[in-house]
């Protein structure tokens, strides 16, 4: 992908950049955090030991402290981490994040691009050379009329952080409202867009001569039914994790499935990821594969376990404590060994390409 004509394009032609605020423009630039504020322990992934083929709460007490969280994206390196937290009923909505600064992790914090509470921020993506960063808002774009939907917005990598957000404009962005970006190693932008009330459709771009080509929607096999939403594409764009509401195969309300793409563009009937990740009460919005392919990240309101111990009377105190706990029965963050997603590939075994002749 030739990130220097997207962001060309981005700038000059195919979109409109946000107007910028009262502090000047250099205010939407995300800056390296100092080491003046509170560092956590060092490691990867926020110095928690990776999980097994159980879901685990991801870093509890960080990440996963009791208020609504979804949508993971993470830097290349690992060395950033992203994540949407709201509290009420999406009330306040916001991209938060943490990055490691000589070893140890920074506390959290909203990200800057994302601090006017005015507007919902949510689903952060970033691209698999980590150059670009994705994400959907319903702050007022160029698109917009009297009452602003959900778009997706872009941000160029610079030194010191990240770039101004950019609208992506037509014919990404539309009337209807545009969710959960997620991008393939060649460019190609896969999001959800509106398709009625409450419900939604998987959409793809291809990046086309140095722009966006028309988005087309997904076959049946992916769009199979009356709602269908923010799907994560593998890098090589191998397969798709996706939200399917009211299927006849669900577990719960709305349910992770997987569906893997053939060679010539064609993909699988969708495969439901079973019992360890969703049931009764999963209600899942939002899956990531970290980017060495080892573990899965998912959205799930389940209850991690009993909340009170056999005989033990409930007291305020207690309550509260529970309150700020990931876990609750709100949604939070897990995660697992990715492993088990080759295990539902119905494709048969690819042949490996021929090898290349040896010597002269």
């Amino acid at each position: 992908m030739r990130h220097s004509s997207l962001l060309l394009c981005l700038s000059v032609t195919c979109l409109v950049p946000l107007a910028a605020p009262a502090a000047g423009p250099g205010a939407f630039l995300q800056p390296v955090p100092s080491q003046a504020g509170p560092l956590l322990p060092g490691g990867d992934y926020l110095g928690q030991k990776p999980p097994g083929k159980a879901p685990e709460l991801f870093a509890p007490g960080i990440v996963d402290a009791g208020m609504y969280t979804r949508d993971v994206a993470m830097t290349p390196d690992g060395k950033e981490i992203y994540w949407t937290a709201s509290i009420g009923s999406w009330t306040l909505t916001t991209v938060v994040w943490s990055r490691q600064v000589d070893g140890h992790w920074t506390a959290p914090e909203v990200a800057p691009f994302a601090a006017d509470p005015h507007y919902h921020t949510i689903e952060p993506c970033i691209s698999p050379d980590g150059k670009l960063f994705f994400f959907s808002s319903d702050r007022p774009g160029p698109q917009d009329g009297k009452e602003a939907d959900f778009d997706l917005y872009v941000m160029e990598r610079k030194r010191d952080g990240w770039g101004e957000p950019l609208s992506l404009g037509a014919p990404i962005n539309t009337e209807k409202g545009e969710y959960f970006p997620s991008v393939t190693r060649d460019g190609t932008l896969y999001f959800t867009r509106d398709s009625g009330p409450g419900s939604g459709d998987i959409w793809r771009s291809r990046w086309v001569n140095g722009h966006y080509a028309a988005p087309e929607k997904l076959p049946y096999e992916v769009n199979r039914g009356n709602s269908q939403f923010n799907a994560f594409v593998a890098p090589d764009e191998s397969y798709l994790i996706l939200s399917e509401q009211g299927q006849k195969a669900n577990l719960g309300s709305v349910d992770y499935y997987i569906v893997f793409r053939n060679p010539d563009d064609t993909w699988t009937d969708s495969v439901n990821l079973g019992p360890v990740i969703n049931g009764k009460k999963s209600e899942g919005y939002s899956a990531f594969v970290s980017r060495d392919g080892k573990f899965l990240f998912f959205a799930s309101a389940r209850v991690a376990g009993d909340l009170v111990a056999p005989g033990e009377k409930l007291t305020y105190a207690r309550l509260k404590e529970l309150h700020n706990s990931g876990g609750n029965g709100t949604s939070a963050i897990y995660w697992l060994d990715a492993g088990f997603l080759k295990d539902l590939d119905p494709r048969p075994p690819q042949e490996p390409p021929p090898a290349k002749p040896v010597g002269f």
